[in-house]
């Protein structure tokens, strides 16, 4: 047969060759390899410095304020040497048994008969003038606990000046310690501190007015933007169509977390007083515009914890019947409620520390008592904070401490509780 006759086939590209397995064993390969090596190390490290520096701040902030600050819970006190029949007070003691005690103690001079008596006992230090302004109030409780003392002399344990508690803590004037230093001084509890509200003396201040206005303003903030917040989350997730309205609603929310602080204070202060007229520095003012600014970051946490929700439990709810708003109330809402519930404090957590806000609405003002209800005049733990720290007196350094320790206290407990939560209802799929 002819070669002509004889089909040609095709000729197709040539079949690459197989490429050389790499050889892990010549000095550039392993150059490569210790490089990659190092530099997961060094990557390793400075992850590791990075936290280090991180607890290092944490753990110096903590000590700092614990060292300035657990001495604001003591107070300083001085035995005073107290003998009232000099001063002859016209009270009886069947009037120390009744409601007019007190009226008829002050009536009689019994501050007098106290400075008199401090004034005998330590002339060289000061007489009366080392006495704290309740001095006389303890030598007061004192004698409606025993009405014998008004016929003996006794012994009594009383608060001292700031000057000489700052000085018998070593943080004095030379004067002062040396005025301390002649006195029988010691060191107790200072339980008013905890149950007191502002004062103008540093020896008796006290942060529960501040801390029940924050209570107070953190249930209104929780009352407010709780279940605005939830709902708005579900509605976007759940029902809101996607078109150009639901995006600009969702960038807007996204704006409104990150705008500062202030401007809510000023929308507060415009709305809640120039439009509707509410009581100025009460803690229903400040909720509501601490609700405002944390309704946005309740809002971004609902939709987050809402999307970890799979589709499966939307479908399998929808397939044996059950309605949408029972699909979400029912199976949706309780599962991403762990996640809405830790992000609903955390945002409690920061707006427990703003100042600002409540600075713009008159939350501000000197508060002698705690707050009676949500119209009431009150001021909260940071702003009260601000206020001592302005104070020339020494001795409001230590409460100012105090009283940002009692912050930290009452900001871990809430992070305390977030992550409880998480833990207690976390659903893992």
């Amino acid at each position: 047969m002819s070669e002509s006759l004889v089909p040609q086939l095709p000729v197709g590209p040539a079949e690459p060759a197989a490429a050389a397995p790499t050889d892990w064993t010549t000095t550039s390969m392993n150059r490569r390899i210790r490089a990659r090596y190092a530099a997961e190390r060094r990557f390793r490290l400075a992850a590791l410095a990075a936290v280090a520096l991180s607890v290092a701040f944490l753990a110096y902030l903590l000590a700092t304020m614990l060292a300035q600050g657990l001495g604001g819970f003591t107070e300083t006190r001085v035995a005073l040497p107290v003998d009232l029949r000099p001063a002859r007070l016209q009270v009886t003691p069947a009037q120390l048994a009744g409601r007019g005690a007190d009226l008829a103690l002050a009536g009689a001079g019994l501050e007098g008969a106290v400075d008199a008596a401090a004034n005998r006992a330590f002339p060289q230090a000061g007489g009366a003038a080392i006495l704290s302004d309740d001095a006389w109030l303890k030598v007061r409780d004192a004698l409606k606990a025993d009405p014998s003392r008004l016929a003996r002399s006794f012994t009594l344990a009383v608060p001292v000046t700031s000057e000489i508690d700052v000085a018998y803590k070593g943080k004095g004037t030379a004067a002062a310690e040396a005025a301390a230093a002649k006195l029988p001084l010691a060191r107790g509890l200072n339980l008013p501190f905890l149950t007191a509200a502002d004062s103008t003396d540093a020896t008796r201040v006290g942060v529960w007015g501040a801390l029940k206005g924050s209570l107070l303003t953190m249930a209104v903030t929780l009352a407010c933007a709780f279940p605005v917040g939830v709902l708005a989350a579900l509605y976007l997730e759940e029902y809101a169509p996607r078109n150009r309205w639901t995006d600009l609603i969702e960038v807007s929310i996204n704006n409104l977390a990150a705008v500062p602080s202030i401007i809510f204070g000023l929308l507060g202060l415009a709305v809640f007083l120039g439009t509707f007229g509410l009581p100025r520095s009460a803690p229903i003012v400040g909720g509501l515009t601490l609700g405002l600014m944390t309704m946005p970051v309740i809002v971004i946490a609902g939709r987050n914890a809402i999307k970890g929700v799979p589709p499966s439990i939307r479908d399998a709810a929808l397939g044996i019947g059950a309605s949408p708003v029972q699909v979400v109330f029912h199976h949706v809402l309780p599962l991403a409620l762990p996640g809405i519930l830790t992000g609903t404090i955390i945002g409690m957590a920061r707006a427990l520390g703003e100042t600002a806000p409540l600075l713009m609405i008159g939350m501000r003002a000197f508060i002698a008592a705690p707050p009676g209800g949500l119209t009431s005049p009150a001021t909260v733990l940071p702003v009260q904070i601000f206020l001592w720290s302005d104070e020339v007196n020494r001795g409001f350094v230590e409460k100012t401490s105090a009283a940002i320790v009692v912050l930290l206290v009452l900001l871990l407990a809430m992070n305390g509780v977030a992550i409880w939560l998480r833990n207690r209802f976390e659903t893992r799929w």
